[in-house]
């Protein structure tokens, strides 16, 4: 009996034996494996990219107010072309190579698509109703659609000319008339762009009215509107304050959507009855009619039942500053660029007087079918706006979703910036790149083709992809004309004891520090043309 239980106890012990030494097998493989799938989850998921630690509070509003995309050119420069930097609350990704600036804007485009707006921007813009600022979805490529069809088709591009040509001829002829007189080159191509796109958008609304006023209000809302969009809000990094607005931005974001509505209410309202005075007429009365953008927007605003095309009148009003914002701010900003160079490179300016007068003639005046060929000043634009584009840092992006950039993670909902200006002065890509050398666009083949096509990551001024400029055809046209009709008009010298100065001044738009005043002396050969 002894010997029965002692076998059955011996047998009972190497059963749990057998099962200890099982257990600690298997439970060592999971050890094991479940380590190895952590080591290779670890690889497998790409790092952040490296950067300086985040910025104090109170010592991130400094840093901003300076020239920010000079600070992330020299960040770059120690952390590489892709780096992260907390600004407040915010994790912000700064891209600075061409090679990675394709990823963004090509590769993942569709996830990195969307905006990440300021709350000034959210509020200018109606609750982000707008092209610039909205999130990609229906409701963007709708606006978009509508405002590449209506206004900027080749054919309404070509049926507008006259109103171009209007505008810059009218400018010509003041500035005659102030022949000796110093002139401020960014106020003159202000008023010229704005005068248009007002024309453009209500003119026939605003037949019989003095549009020249129009011009001269919007000048003064647009340009305290540049201010606001330029200015660091330290509600946007640091969100749990916004409701404090400390610095008042919100405040004078809503000063200005008042202003405008203050403005722009009448103009639609008087739009309005012109669109219901419409309704009864036949079609070919009604194709008689100059169609102004706002009437067009006005006519889908009543398609209610047609959610794809209709418009509601919030939305209206941020797509028409969109437009102005768009069409006057940037263009007058690049005109005088282009001044401020050719008066520090007298030779070049030489050389575009010299082609002026071989393709226009100083017996004519210049007109659109004349400007694709001046490839030197073609080639002039081009070098300033590598130089400077008016957007360096173009409009934050925002993924969204998690992505992978250059072999680092970008987080959702972190703000992308593209730092164009630190890739049109890279060394790499350029030659002596901080010299103002417009041959350089003057050699182009098929593999080094630089347009504004945003196609080239090497050259995109305008931005590339989806978010592409939404008016470039537009501003490509008014830009050389007025550029190509104020240079061939008159000859351009400093005041008296001038100096001149290429210093930026930051803002959304970076613009020249000091106005650049010039006076201008006639050169045509007959002065009725002016």
């Amino acid at each position: 009996m002894f010997e029965f239980f002692s076998g059955l106890w011996s047998s009972s012990c190497s059963k749990e034996r057998e099962n200890f030494w099982l257990t600690i097998s298997v439970s060592a493989i999971l050890i094991l494996w479940f380590c190895s799938n952590l080591r290779k989850s670890k690889k497998r998921i790409p790092p952040l990219p490296p950067g300086p630690r985040g910025l104090p509070v109170v010592g991130y509003l400094p840093f901003l107010d300076t020239e920010l995309h000079k600070q992330f050119t020299e960040l770059a420069g120690v952390y590489g072309p892709i780096y992260k930097l907390w600004l407040g609350k915010k994790l912000c990704v700064v891209v600075s190579s061409n090679s990675a600036a394709k990823e963004v804007l090509r590769d993942q485009d569709a996830i990195v698509g969307n905006r990440d707006p300021p709350v000034v921007a959210q509020i200018i813009s109606y609750g982000v109703l707008d092209i610039a600022w909205s999130s990609l979805g229906p409701a963007w490529k709708k606006m978009r659609k509508i405002f590449a069809r209506e206004m900027l088709s080749n054919s309404n591009l070509e049926t507008l000319s006259s109103l171009r040509k209007q505008e810059v001829k009218k400018t010509v002829r003041n500035t005659y008339n102030n022949t000796g007189k110093p002139v401020d080159i960014g106020e003159l191509a202000f008023l010229v762009s704005i005068n248009t796109m007002t024309n453009m958008l209500w003119g026939s609304i605003h037949e019989g009215d003095d549009t020249h006023n129009d011009g001269k209000q919007f000048k003064k809302l647009m340009a305290g509107l540049m201010v606001l969009l330029g200015k660091p809000n330290i509600s946007d990094f640091f969100p749990m304050l916004a409701a404090l607005d400390l610095q008042g931005m919100q405040k004078q974001a809503r000063k200005f959507v008042q202003s405008f509505d203050n403005f722009i209410n009448p103009i639609i309202e008087r739009g309005q009855k012109l669109v219901e005075a419409n309704q009864g007429r036949t079609t070919a009365e009604k194709d008689k009619q100059r169609k102004d953008f706002l009437i067009l927007l006005l006519e889908l605003k009543e398609q209610h039942e047609n959610t794809e095309t209709s418009f509601s009148m919030n939305e209206i009003k941020s797509l028409l500053t969109d437009v102005v914002v768009g069409g006057s701010d940037t263009t007058s900003t690049v005109v005088e660029w282009v001044f401020a160079e050719l008066m520090h490179n007298q030779e070049m300016m030489e050389k575009v007087h010299q082609e002026l007068d071989e393709v226009v003639g100083l017996n004519n005046c210049v007109e659109e079918f004349h400007l694709p060929r001046l490839s030197y000043l073609d080639a002039v634009v081009k070098e300033t706006l590598r130089l400077h584009p008016p957007l360096p840092l173009l409009v934050p992006r925002r993924p969204s979703q998690s992505c992978s950039i250059g072999g680092y993670t970008i987080p959702k909902g972190s703000a992308i910036f593209l730092n164009v200006y630190a890739i049109h002065r890279d060394p790499n890509l350029w030659d002596n790149p901080l010299e103002f050398r417009p041959e350089r666009f003057l050699n182009e083949d098929s593999t080094t083709k630089f347009d504004y096509s945003g196609n080239n990551f090497q050259f995109f001024p305008f931005g590339s992809g989806r978010r592409i400029c939404a008016g470039l055809p537009l501003a490509e046209k008014m830009l050389m004309y007025q550029l190509a009709s104020l240079l061939h008009s008159f000859e351009w010298k400093l005041p008296n004891n001038t100096k001149l100065e290429l210093s930026d001044k930051y803002g959304i738009v970076v613009k020249v520090l000091k106005p650049v005043v010039v006076i201008p002396t006639p050169r045509l050969s007959n002065l009725d043309m002016y």
